[in-house]
């Protein structure tokens, strides 16, 4: 169901379908059931704001004036009154005289909870308990694809079916029958060392409230998962290394996408997700939904199309990395080129739609991270190091259809 039908229903009737989603959950799997997590996360926050409005409404009657009976109502009404023009004539008069004077933080937002006050008149510094974060630069295409887990193998190999054959027809009497197999193939998958390594001094760990140095920590595998990901797409499939959608083998016989299925595109225009949509597949079917892999510069090129009465002419859904594009569910990722930029002297590669458990991920060990103070002891310094041993390729026969940006004029 589409945001703007969600936004229509009660929040009993939201309860009701998120119910009924988790219910199909149970059963479904791959890109179906990322679009009911999509779903369900989308009438979630549709809920919340629907119960933090209502809790916005009881507050404001809560602080409406009593009225009282009487003249007990009026004699509070004008006790409070006049208890504030005497607070603001004196700090008129301390004004006037040149004298400081104070006013509530709140004034400037009410979301500041307290005053920090300190006995001492030198300059103090306070400093906060957390660390505020940054924007995610890891996209969730990691978590989606299939992973395979081969803890101390060496190398991965997957059969798949190029095609089932189509030499069927009729015969003549004592003649041979027509000849119909089916065609194999197959992909290797080797794995790869990803590291990453960093270093801080020793009086971030001394550094009081705030967690620098987990952050630091964090990050070394935040890195490895940063370049896994972008690899899923862009690998260039050398030796012992991942093998990306947009992976070529260097003889065309050996593609496990058919490199002659690729679109080329020089815009983005209201015909553009029909054209990958229905350019995915065989000849007989069309398939179900798939994912479309894009950067966010080609994502705004579809928020930003307008119909010749101004209307949009795609309905985006986001959810924060991973959203829907009419219905379509999209992940984003920086790795890809944008078809919505400046062209370059060659194509290069800018989207990929297909279902992704057809990319599968060989995880030949665990991340290991760990920690030293050994290292570089003389210098106060802590090392992070985090590695893996990992691999992959694209498993089924075009399992994708890619979008390429079209080369400039003449290049």
């Amino acid at each position: 169901m589409k945001h703007e039908d969600l936004i229509k229903m009660s929040v009993k009737e939201l309860e009701k379908h998120v119910a009924g989603l988790v219910e199909k959950s149970k059963t479904a799997e791959g890109d179906a059931l990322a679009a009911i997590v999509a779903e369900v996360e989308d009438a979630k926050a549709i809920i919340e704001d629907a119960k933090a409005r209502d809790r916005i409404a009881k507050m404001a009657a809560v602080a409406e004036p009593d009225e009282g009976d009487g003249d007990e109502g009026k004699q509070g009404e004008s006790g409070e009154a006049n208890g504030k023009v005497k607070a603001f004539e004196e700090r008129g008069k301390a004004i006037k005289a040149g004298k400081e004077v104070k006013f509530s933080a709140r004034t400037i937002s009410h979301r500041v909870k307290a005053t920090l006050s300190v006995s001492q008149t030198a300059p103090v510094t306070h400093t906060a308990n957390d660390l505020k974060p940054t924007f995610n630069n890891v996209s969730s295409l990691l978590d989606r694809v299939k992973a395979v887990s081969l803890n101390g193998g060496e190398t991965y190999e997957r059969g798949f079916v190029k095609g089932y054959g189509d030499g069927a027809g009729t015969t003549d009497e004592g003649k041979d029958y027509n000849a119909t197999e089916p065609v194999f193939g197959y992909v290797t998958i080797e794995k790869q060392k990803i590291t990453a390594y960093t270093e801080e001094p020793e009086e971030m760990v001394k550094l009081p409230s705030a967690d620098y140095d987990g952050v630091v920590e964090e990050s070394v595998t935040r890195a490895v998962r940063r370049y896994i990901t972008r690899m899923i797409l862009n690998g260039d499939g050398s030796t012992n290394k991942i093998k990306g959608i947009f992976y070529n083998p260097s003889k065309a016989t050996d593609d496990v996408i058919d490199r002659k299925t690729d679109i080329e595109l020089s815009a983005i225009d209201d015909g553009t997700l029909d054209e990958i949509i229905y350019s995915y597949g065989g000849d007989e079917d069309v398939e179900a939904v798939a994912t479309l892999i894009l950067n966010k510069a080609d994502l705004k090129a579809f928020a930003k199309l307008r119909d010749k009465q101004g209307r949009k002419v795609y309905t985006i859904v986001n959810n924060g990395n991973t959203g829907t594009i009419d219905g379509v569910p999209f992940i984003i990722n920086s790795a890809c080129a944008a078809v919505s930029a400046a062209a370059t002297e060659n194509a290069e590669y800018a989207m990929a739609y297909g279902v992704l458990e057809n990319y599968e991920l060989a995880i030949f060990s665990d991340i290991d991270t760990k920690k030293s103070t050994d290292f570089k002891f003389k210098s106060g310094q802590i090392a992070y190091r985090a590695s893996i041993f990992i691999g992959g390729a694209v498993v089924a026969y075009n399992g994708f259809i890619r979008v390429k940006r079209k080369a400039a004029a003449g290049g």
